[in-house]
């Protein structure tokens, strides 16, 4: 899954200059899947990802084990940071020149299934080339839509709230699985009363944490074909954001603006942050203090609405080699050395033997499945539901229009609007 605020911190932060020239990376060239195939019988396949360097460092060494274990099978790779890795895609696409396999989310599942780009991997499971057993809390369903297996987990995550401890423990305030919004609010003014900080770093566009808040009411962000909420519950949510801003509860958004990319929390202006609980890794990495993975607020204690979010590997519909496509990505999700390798870069193992085998000696990481395991435990998780074509141009709309509404540019009723009439477009309805 893919918060828009963090893949813009990300995208900056890990994947300025990121180049396939700087690893030494073969670039995505040919016609989709290219023939590939040299007169031994060796397959060439193409294999593209979001990311920076140091995701294309583990990545290739994965490709390395790979080719050892199918000699026959050669993978030529390409990598962009978040926001030029879908302009190349869409590009790719349009011109029937995609990868044969690719990383993927949720929101461009139904988008790219529409526009008939992504390959149905069920034959594959029939044939024996995919195993799509022995994953975790359910994730082998994530990627499938209308009865079509168009995305494999190849790692999971949560929203979580990311806390500065020392300062939640400064101002007593302990976070505990079933907490209310109610206790969540007064947390926040405990935060600004005893330690004279923001609690939060401001919630107007996450929409991945507007989502579980819906679900925890009966709704949703998203139908399976258009938007799960009206335009008054939208205007409570940015309503009580703004108003949580004034009182000084939340961070002045004007100034989380200006330390970007590094974030409100590890700068030291907010207390905490919702965000992917595998994005905790960055955090310790920015700043100075100790912090932790605190549970979701609940509207009547019990619900939290969440589940687990993946990143993908799909194939393309166009690929020359549907066989060798579905080795490769049986072989990422299902190989123990590959979980070693990659650690919770792309999160918490799908696998469950992945999972087992990668066993986190720090205490973020540790911190990341300890997180996920309680979820599990606690058996809050749902599913998720599918998300509709353009929903990505939802969720940049969500994130752009949030922001100029923080930063004064739009009132709560203005952004609320514009915010609907862009997704009606963008979702044909």
């Amino acid at each position: 899954m893919v918060n828009g605020r963090n893949v813009e911190r990300r995208t900056i932060l890990k994947a300025a200059g990121a180049t396939a020239a700087t690893l030494g990376l073969a670039a995505t060239t040919g016609c989709g899947g290219d023939g590939g195939t040299s007169a031994d019988g060796t397959v060439t396949i193409r294999y593209a990802w979001w990311g920076a360097e140091d995701r294309a460092e583990r990545i290739n060494k994965t490709i390395a084990l790979f080719e050892k274990k199918y000699p026959k099978i050669k993978v030529k790779t390409d990598f962009q940071p978040y926001l030029d890795f879908w302009k190349k895609f869409n590009t790719q696409a349009s011109g029937g020149n995609p990868p044969d396999v690719f990383q993927n989310a949720i929101g461009f599942l139904r988008k790219y299934d529409a526009k008939n780009v992504l390959l149905d991997l069920s034959e594959q499971v029939k044939a024996g080339n995919l195993r799509m057993d022995g994953f975790r809390a359910g994730l082998e369903k994530f990627g499938e839509i209308d009865g079509k297996l168009l995305g494999v987990p190849v790692g999971s995550n949560s929203m979580a709230l990311v806390i500065d401890k020392p300062v939640f423990t400064r101002a007593g305030v302990k976070p505990e699985q079933g907490w209310t919004w109610d206790d969540f609010d007064a947390a926040m003014k405990k935060i600004r009363d005893k330690t004279g900080r923001a609690g939060d770093s401001g919630m107007y566009g996450v929409m991945y944490l507007y989502d579980p808040y819906l679900r925890q009411q009966g709704k949703a962000f998203f139908t399976e074909d258009g938007l799960g909420f009206t335009e008054a519950d939208l205007t409570e949510w940015w309503t009580k954001a703004k108003k949580g801003v004034e009182e000084g509860v939340y961070a002045d958004p004007k100034k989380v603006a200006q330390i970007k990319p590094k974030s409100a929390v590890s700068d030291g202006i907010a207390a905490g942050e919702f965000t992917w609980d595998n994005f905790t890794v960055r955090y310790t990495s920015e700043g100075k203090s100790e912090y932790g993975l605190a549970p979701i607020p609940t509207t009547d204690g019990k619900k939290t609405g969440q589940y687990l979010g993946s990143l993908m590997l799909s194939a393309s519909k166009r690929t020359q080699h549907p066989k060798e496509v579905a080795q490769f990505i049986d072989f990422m999700v299902h190989d123990p050395e590959v979980a070693k390798i990659m650690g919770y870069d792309r999160g918490v193992p799908a696998t469950q033997a992945q999972f087992d085998a990668y066993k986190p000696t720090d205490p973020v990481n540790k911190a990341i499945a300890a997180y996920e395991q309680s979820l599990v435990e606690a058996g809050v998780l749902e599913p998720i539901t599918p998300h509709p074509e353009g929903a990505d141009i939802c969720e940049a709309a969500f994130l752009r229009i949030s922001e100029e509404m923080a930063l004064g540019k739009r009132s709560v009723d203005d952004a609320v609007k514009q915010f609907f009439t862009e997704s009606k477009t963008a979702l044909g309805s």
